[in-house]
């Protein structure tokens, strides 16, 4: 295996083609990766099929059955896959994402934990918090208003009971 300080570097200004290869960094026009991992990829099209990614800018994002940590794209879809973190203008998504910034984002039969978008379409997806101006399919929400009152009630009787504890443990040394 090749260790970290020693994973190549690609930068082509065309088309970079990557089968089961680790990368440091990818620049090109249009990067198309089959089971291979990346650490950046920058880029106008990025395809990637069971393969992972660090960090990903591109105007296009299309991932199979991969993992990205955080995607910066005009466009991305994202297919049995799971993302970290998507910053985007149009967003589609069908399995896991932690957080989603979009205008336009619709996830099909996957969980997201936090979408916050302008028009946001879903069908047999889950959220946990769900922040947007238009909203339309079928979504079921994690933390509604009714849920977030009570955990803000629990979550600071609680830490008020923490701090009296501790109050009270400190002031008898």
């Amino acid at each position: 295996m090749i260790e970290p300080d020693e994973l190549p570097e690609f930068d082509s200004p065309q088309v970079t083609n990557i089968t089961q290869a680790e990368v440091r960094t990818i620049r090109a026009e249009h990067v198309r990766m089959l089971q291979a991992d990346a650490e950046n990829i920058v880029a106008q099209e990025v395809e990637l099929k069971q393969s992972a990614a660090g960090n990903v800018k591109a105007n296009h994002i299309h991932a199979h059955q991969s993992a990205i940590a955080v995607a910066n794209a005009t466009e991305i879809s994202v297919s049995q896959g799971a993302v970290g973190f998507v910053r985007a203008e149009k967003m589609s998504a069908g399995g896991f994402t932690g957080a989603v910034l979009a205008g336009s984002a619709e996830i099909h039969q996957g969980r997201a934990n936090i979408v916050v978008g302008r028009d946001v379409h879903m069908e047999g997806a889950r959220t946990g918090i769900l922040f947007a101006r238009n909203v339309s399919g079928n979504v079921t929400t994690t933390l509604d208003a009714r849920g977030a009152l009570i955990m803000g009630l629990v979550s600071g009787l609680f830490a008020g009971l923490m701090m009296l504890l501790m109050r009270s443990l400190f002031r008898r040394k």
